[in-house]
């Protein structure tokens, strides 16, 4: 009879994170990272003003590792014994 055991030993893996490239921040998708908005006013008339989303940074603290650059992952590990 062969049984699983699930060892739930947890080791931490210190990749740069994926989304943000190890940065911390990711680039804001409201202005594209310019930190300003073009607005269509009508009329031919535009009007450029800073981005409500980031305040005109151009970027945002990246939300899956938190700004630290680091994204922690948790593997799990399964050993299999043949209990004969």
């Amino acid at each position: 009879m062969l049984k699983m055991y699930v060892v739930q030993a947890k080791r931490d893996n210190t990749q740069p994170c994926f989304p943000c490239s190890g940065t911390g921040a990711q680039s804001c998708r409201f202005c594209t990272g310019s930190g300003n908005v073009t607005v269509a006013l009508g009329g031919g008339e535009n009007e450029v003003s800073r981005c409500i989303n980031c305040d005109g940074a151009g970027s945002l603290t990246c939300t899956t590792c938190q700004g630290s650059g680091i994204q922690p992952r948790y593997l799990d590990r399964r050993e299999f014994k043949d209990d004969d």
